[in-house]
């Protein structure tokens, strides 16, 4: 058995498969991507065990343990074999204690060969948050709600750049609006975790894209770190035509169900006042969706420009001539090539 720090272990990752045996609570809750859970617990035997531990000591603990994973064993040693097809395995669980060393201990004695993370998930959570900030060459694109920066966000990925796309990894767009006809939002645990996937295989030689979001995205958290280098980072603000606006959000939210698209008009009643709100409603109920947009444009650009205001961040001003996203990404990128 070898014992890694977490660069070790994420570069190993990349050829070996990881086995998790936290409890499938830990497991849920946030997990190292890629991974596969194999409990030494379940949620009900670490609870009991945690019990005893803090009742009556450590030995007792261990005693309690052993009974109950004695009779997993077999098991345990079946699923790690079906995973382990070259034979090696990478093994953590929550401080890189007993629960690792014992089941690489038991993989081992079926001749897997074991390599555990020092310091557990709670090393790789600490090493996450030490590098996911470490982009000396960040580019945030900021812009008004339905400038279409998602779209031009990927079109820079097929041109062969390093994209962070924070709403496809978080299932929401970042509006009261955004979790309409998405997945279900990952945790935030999860969601930085899988962020963090991308970035660490990023050369960070080179540029890295991000779009301009708040701290939250839907119900989840970027990454302390992050978000304070994406407010000191080079910033291009994209600036569209405000017809365009209108018709991206339309095409965009236009046909989602209506049901939702209501509540979501109604859920705004705190920030846009009855009155307004009620308006927008009626127009939504009128299927007038270019005065919806219109009217919501109304609202989101002033939070825009509060943001703005307030963040201050380093802009670079690009006017995008139409809605080509190719042809605007291929104009970003050409006066990207003097911000570094």
């Amino acid at each position: 058995m070898q014992i890694l720090n977490a660069d070790e272990f994420l570069t190993l990752k990349k050829s070996l498969p990881v086995v998790d045996v936290r409890s499938p609570g830990e497991f849920a809750e946030g997990h190292i991507p890629g991974a596969t859970n194999i409990p030494i617990f379940d949620d009900k035997e670490r609870a009991i065990i945690g019990t005893i531990y803090k009742s009556k000591g450590r030995f007792p603990a261990i005693e309690k343990g052993l009974e109950i994973v004695g009779p997993k064993m077999a098991q345990f040693v079946r699923e790690a074999v079906v995973i382990a097809s070259s034979g090696r395995l990478l093994v953590h669980c929550w401080r890189g204690g007993m629960r690792s060393e014992s089941m690489a201990w038991l993989f081992e004695r079926v001749g897997i060969e074991c390599f555990t993370l020092q310091g557990g998930y709670k090393s790789y959570r600490n090493y996450l948050f030490e590098k996911v900030g470490d982009l000396p060459h960040l580019i945030v694109i900021e812009g008004h709600t339905g400038s279409g920066k998602t779209e031009i966000l990927l079109r820079l990925k097929t041109l062969g750049e390093q994209v962070i796309d924070l709403e496809g990894l978080a299932n929401h767009k970042g509006s009261v609006f955004g979790g309409i006809g998405q997945e279900t939002q990952p945790t935030t645990q999860q969601f930085q975790n899988v962020l963090f996937e991308d970035v660490f295989g990023f050369d960070l030689s080179k540029r890295v894209w991000i779009e301009g979001e708040s701290q939250t995205v839907g119900r989840v958290f970027l990454p302390d770190p992050l978000w304070y280098k994406m407010n000191e980072a080079q910033c291009i603000e994209i600036l569209v035509p405000r017809s365009e606006r209108v018709s991206r959000l339309v095409i965009e939210y236009g046909t989602l169900p209506e049901e939702l698209m209501e509540n979501a008009i109604i859920n705004l009643s705190k920030r846009l006042g009855d009155q307004r709100m009620n308006e927008i409603l009626s127009y939504y109920r009128e299927k007038n969706l270019d005065r919806v947009a219109g009217k919501l444009l109304e609202y989101y650009d002033l939070t825009y420009q509060f943001s703005r205001d307030k963040y201050k961040r380093k802009l670079t001003e690009i006017v995008l001539p139409n809605g080509n996203a190719l042809a605007n990404a291929e104009l970003i990128l050409e006066k990207a090539a003097n911000l570094f």
